[in-house]
């Protein structure tokens, strides 16, 4: 199934920070057990694109995320990101996931942004920091652009996901309320599992 038909079906995706991850495979398959199938590993993790390359293979659609760079790109996808994910409007990287044939979505905020996103051919776009203008922004957003698939990220919990879609959104990051640093390197895998489960609930409508 495409990666963004996964995202689609499932509304949430998760967002990985942490200084380490002990066991990238069964932390991703963890996610995916609990509904929550496209996991997103930041570059601001060390060692990140071993992770990656790591946690492929399971269960999990595996993505990179706060990509700054082309090459940062290209070495996400050669270690086998299956999606890329930007916090800003990067001309070169979408340039680079273009060339791969490898689905992007680069971040943005104002209106502005969010057009020169679509522009550059970003597969959606996501709305970060979402918790700085909340499901109201998202609204507003949808508005003029009624044709771009909106991602919020940044602040998402359960409890206000269910907000952020009925506002628009098509799906939404979740970070650290889904799986917190401290829970990934402490291997709490039952803990969040829990907590995937409680944001498939949520995006559910249950």
């Amino acid at each position: 199934m495409p990666v963004l038909d996964v995202l689609r079906i499932d509304r949430i995706a998760a967002v990985i920070r942490a200084d380490r991850v002990p066991d990238p495979r069964r932390l991703a398959d963890t996610l995916a057990a609990g509904g929550v199938r496209l996991v997103e590993f930041t570059f601001t993790t060390p060692e990140v694109l071993a992770v990656i390359a790591a946690s492929v293979g399971g269960d999990a659609v595996i993505g990179a995320g706060t990509v700054l760079t082309a090459s940062q790109a290209h070495d996400a996808i050669d270690a086998g990101a299956e999606f890329v994910v930007t916090p800003a409007v990067l001309p070169q990287v979408a340039g680079a996931c273009r060339d791969r044939g490898i689905p992007f979505l680069l971040g943005a905020f104002t209106p502005s942004e969010v057009h020169a996103a679509f522009e550059l051919g970003s597969s959606l776009v996501k709305v970060f920091p979402a918790a700085a203008g909340g499901p109201g922004h998202i609204k507003d957003l949808r508005g003029p652009f009624p044709q771009i698939g909106l991602v919020p990220s940044g602040g998402v919990t359960p409890a206000n996901a269910r907000s952020f879609l009925d506002a628009g959104a098509v799906a939404l990051f979740a970070g650290s309320d889904l799986a917190s640093a401290a829970f990934v390197e402490a291997e709490r895998y039952d803990e969040i599992r829990a907590r995937a489960e409680s944001f498939r609930a949520a995006v559910s409508g249950g």
